[in-house]
């Protein structure tokens, strides 16, 4: 923008944020961090665009800043006041010094008759002869080669926009309008082969995650009928195991039972055996005090 000074606005003051425009502030007070995501962002939304597609929404956004495709070079008027020359598309401008966009006069390349210049001197000579001739002086020589060249240059593009076009370049044109559409329609093939491939890819990448996941699923089954089967053996070891147990116990209950008979059958035999000799004593005592009689007796 040609107003902004690294000495006056340094990081931290803005007291003079007036003379900038608010679009240059904002991107002034971006960070090298803030730039950067900013430009990536940028390049993830407009990636895959060729180099002319580029160019040209390039082009469409630096259309409409205010001094977009204007040369400006520093020039003197009859009174010797510096100012500025403007060069642009649509015509001649005259600027102040201190103010770049808006110009104090104009002169559009369909109301200028002739441009001229002698030695430093150039002459605006425009199609209204009511109006007065605009005269001014450049210093340097190389300076108004270039700018009578710049006027030629766009005054004659100027005036070729507005002529109508003969049939080799109607033609030339169409050709170039249906090479523009083929090469559209190429892209287009190729980013759908693009996408196709992407999505392909992805989807590949996608079963190869699926199948390793498949194969890890399955490692984890087989560690587990692994487990299993090795927990089984060991339940099958141990209820044999138990079943010996259970054979061994039930023997010993056989012969504890069988001990038990024995044993009452002993001890029946033992209440057998005192009650007879309960009937001897007692046939002895009867006999023993018969005898006691028979002897008082006696």
């Amino acid at each position: 923008y040609g107003e902004y000074d690294p000495e006056v606005h340094k990081p931290g003051f803005l007291a003079e944020e007036e003379l900038l425009p608010k679009r240059v502030i904002n991107l002034y007070q971006m960070t090298a961090e803030m730039w950067e995501e900013r430009i990536t962002a940028c390049y993830a939304e407009h990636r895959g665009r060729t180099k002319d597609e580029a160019e040209m929404e390039y082009l469409k956004i630096a259309q409409d800043l205010d001094m977009y495709g204007i040369n400006y070079f520093l020039i003197r008027n009859k009174k010797g006041t510096d100012l500025l020359l403007g060069v642009d598309a649509l015509g001649l401008h005259i600027y102040e010094l201190e103010n770049k966009l808006t110009p104090k006069c104009s002169f559009p390349w369909n109301e200028i008759h002739n441009i001229s210049y002698s030695d430093k001197e150039f002459t605006i000579k425009p199609l209204d002869k009511k109006t007065n001739v605009f005269k001014f002086n450049s210093s340097r020589l190389r300076v108004n080669k270039l700018i009578l060249q710049l006027c030629i240059g766009n005054h004659d593009l100027f005036m070729r926009r507005r002529r109508v076009d003969s049939l080799e370049v109607q033609q030339m044109k169409a050709q170039a309008r249906e090479e523009r559409a083929r090469k559209q329609i190429e892209r287009q093939r190729l980013q759908r082969e693009k996408q196709l491939r992407e999505d392909a890819e992805r989807a590949r990448d996608e079963l190869e995650r699926r199948l390793i996941q498949l194969q890890d699923e399955a490692h984890m089954a087989n560690e587990a009928l692994l487990r299993s089967e090795q927990t089984a053996d060991l339940l099958a070891e141990k209820a044999q195991i138990a079943e010996e147990e259970a054979t061994l116990l039930a023997k010993k209950a056989a012969e504890a039972e069988t001990e038990m008979q024995r044993i009452k059958v002993t001890a029946m035999r033992g209440q057998e055996e005192r009650r007879i000799m309960e009937q001897k004593v007692l046939e002895a005592e009867k006999r023993a005090l018969k005898m006691a009689e028979e002897s008082e007796r006696r």
